[in-house]
């Protein structure tokens, strides 16, 4: 097990500056506005040769009128109980603030190391002007700039004497599976992960955009072990008007790029709209598993066949890729959650299955005898031999006499023989024709 460092104080004081310093990522949004990270964000660091990971959370706040304060607060406090050591940021340009002693006073009463670090301290002046802080109570401190880097390596240093000793680990980490929470803001993704994991790991409002950051969270229950991936709800460019939204759909886009399976949470009380089309159509152009969950079922009035009638109205919006696991779920009563999981983990294994060449040979071959390819202008194709390509995504080599005679219908065609045959429901297929 890492060890873990949790970055707090309140708003805007450069948490996040220094967490993507740490990290070495421009992983957490930095904006100059305050309050702009509101869920935990994690990330891994490594400093002398020892790796630990590092929370940043949102700014701890009292008093104000933001609907997001008491879920901030939770959200520090919960990331203190999971943290080895705790880096508590002030800022030398304010002094010291009321919301830095309501900080002060929470962490006085924790047991764990706290590292009192002074950020924007970056000439000689303001050296002088850090010593004010030794009136928070908690000992010694350290300066630096997060923007510049100044001052974090003795920071670093003071970090890792911290860290509690703990036992080597007996084995090698294993790379978990992805799978990315992605839909339209407000579709309920993070209330999703939350009724899975048991726990308020996100932050969940009534507001669109609460999660404006893709977050890691290990799943390891009920027999299936993987990391899910929350990410920032994706709105249509002509929406995204703030920059910080701008970086949040960026930072969507690049979870679907490095997942495995992209679950496509949607609206029930909404429908499947175009959005939902656009966030469907990008997973399957990187080629990841997809599989549907109508969200809010729980909320939609029934009536005789509305579940098959709603699936088919989805299907037809997906042609030509239809062959998608669509499932009905309520994340607030947790209904056919775990039957979403098993589909995902079915769609993740169908996704690396292997066929041999053999019986590939024997099933396909067999069909193209019978349905070949049609004749253009008096010539025929013909195809003697396919096999799978040894790709970590599922793609199919079919070797023909004169493959540029080969449209894409009779592509389709063959793809629809091997999901007739193989189970590759959610999971995109290539099909490439090539001279023998």
């Amino acid at each position: 097990m890492n060890n873990i460092v949790a970055i707090v104080g309140r708003p805007n004081v450069g948490k996040s500056t220094l967490f993507n310093r740490l990290i070495q990522r421009r992983e957490a949004i930095v904006d100059s506005v305050s309050g702009v990270t509101r869920d935990r964000n994690y990330g891994k660091s490594e400093w002398n040769g020892k790796e630990f990971s590092v929370i940043d959370t949102g700014g701890y706040i009292r008093g104000s009128d933001d609907v997001f304060e008491s879920e901030i607060r939770k959200q520090v406090e919960l990331a203190i109980d999971e943290a080895d050591v705790i880096i508590f940021v002030v800022d030398v340009e304010e002094g010291i603030t009321p919301m830095d002693d309501a900080v002060a006073k929470l962490l006085r009463k924790v047991t764990k190391p706290v590292l009192l670090a002074v950020n924007k301290v970056d000439n000689s002046m303001r050296e002088k002007d850090a010593i004010e802080f030794y009136n928070l109570g908690l000992g010694e401190y350290f300066t630096f700039a997060s923007i510049s880097g100044s001052g974090t390596g003795d920071l670093l240093d003071a970090l890792i004497d911290a860290f509690p000793i703990k036992p080597l680990p007996t084995q090698e980490e294993i790379v978990l599976p992805r799978f990315a929470v992605v839909g339209r803001p407000n579709a309920g993704k993070s209330s999703f992960i939350n009724a899975l994991i048991g726990r308020d790991r996100y932050i969940v409002t009534d507001i669109a955009g609460t999660t404006r950051d893709s977050i890691d969270t290990k799943f390891d229950r009920f027999g299936f072990e993987f990391n899910l991936v929350d990410t920032a709800g994706i709105r249509r460019k002509a929406k995204v008007k703030e920059d910080l939204e701008f970086y949040s759909v960026m930072r969507s886009v690049r979870a679907i790029e490095h997942s495995d399976v992209c679950l496509l949470i949607i609206d029930a009380t909404r429908g499947f709209e175009g959005q939902d089309q656009s966030i469907f159509w990008l997973a399957e152009k990187n080629r990841k598993g997809v599989v549907i969950l109508v969200n809010k079922w729980d909320l939609v009035e029934k009536e005789t066949m509305s579940t098959r009638d709603y699936e088919v109205k989805i299907r037809e919006q997906l042609q030509p890729f239809t062959d998608v696991p669509i499932l009905f779920v309520s994340a607030l009563t947790k209904q056919r959650l775990l039957k979403a999981l098993e589909a995902t983990v079915k769609v993740y294994e169908d996704r690396s299955q292997r066929i041999s060449t053999s019986k590939f040979n024997d099933y396909m071959l067999k069909i193209i005898e019978n349905h070949p390819p049609p004749a253009l202008k008096g010539k025929f194709v013909k195809i003697k031999y396919c096999m799978q390509l040894p790709t970590p995504t599922p793609q199919f080599v079919f070797f023909a006499n004169m493959p540029q005679y080969v449209k894409e219908a009779y592509k389709r065609f063959l793809e629809n023989k091997i999901r007739e045959h193989w189970d590759f429901s959610g999971v995109p297929i290539d099909i490439y024709i090539r001279e023998k």
